[in-house]
């Protein structure tokens, strides 16, 4: 059974890819899972110097999910290339290293100092983050901010580069053709809603950051429908996340147009998720007849 995807330059052995967040650094799932059949595995968010991350309380579940305020709690690009590299060396694995900045310098710096590691297969770019050097507009809510931020990368890499794209705009369609434009390779979506929760007893928010991305299977067919749209929006790779924890999950993404999924929130649940969801799509393809994922219908 041929369950490979190509994406550019890249051949993956299967679509399953472990979201950032709620993978750690790869590591920490090794006694879970074997990560070399995992099509890949994209890192905790990485900036230049580490970062603490948000006060206490900043997760909660939900009834179809959970919300959560980390912050973008991470050891920092030095650490990472330290400590945690050389422990992956080993491994096949796509490695995809999601990153993220507070201006677009920091941006650009962030993938020119990736880009000299040849461990590294891939970079993700994380942009529901504030600019800070203007005004704190979210790089992921305009078109021009977006497109600006990510031809700085592109312009500092040669590595695969993928843009996550936020869903928390008017129209999807519109970051994708400019993240398009700008230079990007592929495309992930969807990143969480925001959202809240109020504790009744004592009327005060359950996340000290009031609010928090909303996660999970609550947020699977608003990720699948902007994963259809976006897939027919533009010409380059795009990859589906949102509330996929089984194969029949993973399966409509792929029927929707996306090349490859990310398994996130489903990890905290059941770490061996990933290796479920992948056995499962083998044995589908095998029971329909297919030989290759291109064989699967698509959604029209």
């Amino acid at each position: 059974m041929d369950l490979s995807v190509k994406m550019g330059p890249l051949n993956f052995s299967n679509p399953i890819i472990a979201a950032s967040g709620t993978f750690g650094y790869g590591l920490e799932f090794v006694p879970f899972v074997d990560l070399d059949r995992l099509g890949g595995f994209c890192t905790k968010g990485l900036s230049l110097k580490p970062k603490v991350g948000n006060p206490v309380p900043r997760m909660i579940e939900t009834p179809a999910g959970m919300l959560n305020a980390i912050g973008l709690e991470n050891i920092g690009l030095e650490n990472f290339l330290k400590e945690k590299l050389p422990l992956l060396e080993n491994y096949r694995t796509r490695l995809i290293v999601n990153f993220f900045g507070d201006t677009i310098s920091e941006y650009a710096e962030m993938a020119s100092a990736l880009s000299d590691v040849e461990r590294i297969d891939a970079l993700e770019m994380n942009i529901s983050c504030p600019n800070v050097a203007e005004g704190g507009i979210q790089f992921s809510s305009d078109p021009t901010t977006l497109g600006r931020v990510v031809d700085a990368v592109r312009r500092a890499t040669d590595k695969f580069l993928i843009v996550k794209l936020s869903p928390n705009v008017t129209d999807i369609t519109e970051l994708a053709r400019s993240a398009e434009v700008a230079g990007a390779d592929a495309l992930s979506l969807i990143n969480t809603q925001v959202g809240m929760t109020i504790d009744t007893n004592s009327g005060k928010p359950w996340l000290a950051n009031v609010t928090g991305g909303l996660s999970g299977p609550a947020i699977r067919p608003i990720a699948l429908a902007l994963v259809y749209k976006t897939v027919r929006a533009v010409k380059i790779p795009v990859i589906g996340i949102g509330g996929i924890s089984s194969t029949g999950d993973a399966l409509e993404f792929l029927m929707a147009g996306a090349r490859a999924v990310q398994i996130g929130t489903a990890n905290f649940v059941d770490p061996a998720v990933t290796m479920k969801v992948l056995d499962g799509l083998g044995e589908y393809c095998e029971r329909n007849g297919l030989k290759t994922l291109a064989d699967l219908p698509l959604a029209e």
